[in-house]
């Protein structure tokens, strides 16, 4: 059974010119200790479905779906309370921005100590105190932070952007969630930073047999522990399967045109050189096309891509495309 089972997950919303809707009927399971990348543009939905997970959506917008299960319960039939119970159990969630996430008005030891269950610490109030900081402690010599005493008494602002979303991860998974969605954790991060905070989450994921959704935009930040991904734009899903399957033979032409446009693939280009890139730019809210909404931007477009393709199944990918690549010879 999957630990998260998303099944044709669709968001609308209404405004000043009519009811839109966000995301089109997207589905993504994720199994217990799985890593899974989730890619996309900026503005492709990946935050909202994230959201829809957490259950932090705006209570205005109108959040339907076949199935949105966690571990075999309905996350839609709950209760607000029961949604919070589970959220503060088993999902926690990093966002890009580590400085605007922590609390400028306290230590790192405090936020990490307020993150620890209370259920987790027993014995006499001295006893208490000290568990508490060789818990705070061990969590930060866990996401790689090794001058810890240092770093407990310190404010956000005394920190490195790279220590503060450590920082951040510890806080995360102090109470040793199934689920640990990190949201572009990376994002204008210097190369080795980011580096050093993707190598922590793929150790973290084996370590404590933990699922990690990462969502990115670029296809080079994807973990090298990654079992599966998937491609998200403007709203639909893409194409999702076994990485190491997309990756090498991309069925759909978002995908390939996400892979030639990292820099990982053009790692000899000489400076200043353009980079192979989409037509054109994400559509507003205002101005979502039919059908394929990338029906706009794809070089391989034609009249059929007006009506919005059905998923098909090539080995161990699945993929929404009228004209899919790479399709084997038969």
């Amino acid at each position: 059974m999957d630990l998260l089972d998303i099944r044709n997950l669709t968001i609308e919303m209404d405004g000043p010119h009519g009811r839109v809707r966000v995301l089109d009927k997207v589905s993504l399971q994720l199994k217990e200790g799985e890593v899974h990348s989730l890619v996309g543009e900026s503005g492709s939905g990946k935050s909202l479905l994230a959201k829809a997970v957490i259950g932090v959506l705006n209570p205005l917008w109108d959040v339907t779906a076949d199935r949105l299960w966690w571990n075999g319960k309905d996350l839609l039939a709950m209760t607000p309370k029961q949604r919070r119970a589970i959220t503060g159990r088993d999902m926690a969630m990093i966002f890009q921005d580590p400085l605007a996430y922590l609390d400028p008005n306290a230590t790192v030891a405090e936020q990490i100590t307020e993150a620890i269950p209370a259920g987790d610490v027993t014995g006499t109030f001295l006893h208490r105190r000290v568990d508490r900081k060789t818990r705070v402690a061990n969590l930060l010599h866990r996401v790689g932070i090794r001058d810890h005493d240092a770093i407990m008494q310190s404010y956000p602002y005394e920190l490195s952007e790279g220590i503060a979303q450590k920082v951040s991860i510890a806080i995360a998974i102090a109470h040793r969630p199934k689920l640990l969605i990190a949201d572009e954790p990376t994002t204008a991060m210097e190369p080795s930073t980011k580096e050093q905070i993707q190598r922590l989450l793929g150790k973290l994921a084996v370590s404590q047999n933990m699922s990690v959704l990462l969502i990115t935009q670029d296809v080079a930040s994807i973990l090298p522990a990654t079992q599966r991904v998937s491609l998200l734009y403007c709203g639909q899903m893409m194409e999702h399967g076994d990485t190491e399957k997309v990756l090498e033979r991309p069925a759909h032409p978002y995908t390939d045109a996400m892979i030639k446009m990292s820099l990982q693939a053009h790692a000899e280009l000489a400076p200043k050189s353009r980079l192979p890139s989409l037509p054109g730019a994400v559509p507003t809210l205002r101005h979502m096309p039919i059908g394929c909404r990338l029906g706009p931007r794809c070089p391989y477009a034609q009249k059929q891509c007006v009506k919005a393709p059905l998923v098909r199944h090539r080995e161990a990918q699945s993929y929404y495309c009228h004209f899919p690549l790479n399709e084997p010879e038969s």
